[in-house]
């Protein structure tokens, strides 16, 4: 059983890969109805996801993939400032990297608070709908963010940024605030967020957002709290 599951795992050869059944069992050569009861067992588990198009791996096969791609150095030296960060608020700290166009969540800190928040670990979200997705881009030249998304962008919500103008407007706004990024409702209805990223000569690193009610949260009370949260894990780093 765990070597038809590890060739069935191995069947999906990058990390947003959409695969159908059919395909599963033509990479695999295992019987249809094995491939079949396998893959709902791993998307009941969360390793894989089950989309109308086929799957794709799941949140667990994500974070894990996380750790083996360099990030457990990162995650270990964020850890106690994410917690710290939410302690002074109560609100949702995520830490959150740059892949591709996404933005992949490798940490998540919101005790009871955190369920109100549809992110895991693990997940992806368009970098332009997040806080601290839109930190992470406006830490790229606006040419590398033209090659990551067409002219038209997927939308989350009614008020998600949906032109790549709009886009390059935003992360214009982002870089005259020192890198501070906002976001209500763009990725999530009812959620407001407030992201900066750790920003290198070579590129951003990583970025730490919060995020919390729209109705109560107020986002340029906190903006300060992540930025000084992004310089303490600059410097664990650098230090590192």
């Amino acid at each position: 059983m765990i070597a038809r599951t590890t060739l069935i795992l191995e069947a999906f050869h990058t990390r947003t890969e959409r695969v159908t059944l059919e395909e599963v069992t033509r990479r695999t050569g295992l019987p249809r109805s094995t491939v079949h009861r396998i893959l709902d067992k791993l998307a009941q588990l969360e390793w894989l996801e089950h989309l109308s198009s086929g799957y794709r791996l799941g949140r667990r096969a994500l974070a894990l993939s996380a750790h083996q791609n360099g990030h457990a150095e990162l995650r270990a030296a964020a850890a106690p400032v994410l917690h710290a960060l939410h302690l002074q608020t109560g609100l949702v700290v995520h830490l959150s990297v740059l892949d591709r166009g996404n933005s992949v969540h490798l940490d998540k800190v919101g005790g009871r608070l955190a369920a109100a928040v549809p992110t895991r670990v693990g997940s992806r979200t368009p970098a332009y709908a997040t806080a601290g997705g839109k930190a992470l881009l406006a830490g790229l030249p606006s040419e590398h963010v033209d090659r990551l998304y067409g002219r038209h962008l997927a939308s989350c919500t009614e008020r998600t940024i949906s032109d790549i103008a709009t886009l390059h407007t935003e992360l214009a706004s982002i870089r005259g605030r020192r890198g501070v990024a906002l976001e209500r409702g763009e990725f999530a209805r009812g959620v407001a967020c407030v992201g900066a990223a750790v920003q290198r000569d070579d590129g951003p690193v990583a970025a730490i957002s919060l995020a919390g009610d729209v109705r109560t949260i107020r986002l340029d009370h906190v903006a300060p709290l992540v930025v000084d949260a992004t310089r303490t894990l600059d410097a664990s780093l650098l230090v590192a």
